[in-house]
Parts: structure tokens; sequence; C-alpha cells
């Protein structure tokens, strides 16, 4: 499956399957959240949330993928993320795009 930020995809004729989208809801366990919050007396990076989102984005995608699939996609295009925080340590990730087949 391609998955493109682009919106189109300039010399290629194919079909536009529909609207697909992934989405998940992450947390970590109390520890790391712990650990995070001592972390912003120091500063820095706060590896705990950067794992957590990017193993939520990656949730995300790949729910995105099986939908497109589902759908008999060959890409995806104008693929775009979103997040927000659901409560305090846990976000939500939304991975979304168009499915198209090619002709």
């Amino acid at each position: 499956m391609q998955l493109l930020t682009i919106d189109f995809l300039p010399g290629r004729d194919y079909d536009v399957l529909g609207i697909v989208k992934g989405a998940v809801v992450q947390s970590k366990h109390v520890g790391k959240d712990f650990m995070a919050g001592l972390k912003t007396i120091v500063g820095g990076e706060i590896k705990g949330y950067t794992e957590m989102i990017t193993e939520a984005r990656n949730i995300a995608t790949d729910r995105m993928i099986q939908e497109a699939a589902g759908l008999g996609a060959d890409a995806i295009v104008g693929v775009r993320y979103g997040s927000s925080a659901i409560m305090d340590g846990a976000a939500e990730v939304l991975a979304y795009g168009t499915a198209v087949r090619f002709k």
C-alpha cells in the first residue's frame, strides 16, 4: 500500500474509493507517567511520551491501511495525522486519507 501526503497522483489514472481512517487512544503506565513528570522539572525530551505517540501513530496507520485494503485500494493519498490529549498521559491519534485504486 502506497501512502502519500500529496493530494493527487500526477500522471496516474485511478478511481477514488473514499476516505479511510484509523484511530487509537494510547496511554503509558503509571510508572512511566511518574518519571515523565519528574523529567518536566529538569527539561529535555520525555522519551516515554515520544515512544507512546510513535506507537499510537503506527497503530493508527495500520488501521487506516487495513480499512483501505478492505476497499481494494492500491494507495492512500492526502495522508494526514491528528492528535489530541484525552487526559493526562493519554492521547488520541487519528490517521486519515483518501483510498484510491489504480486503473
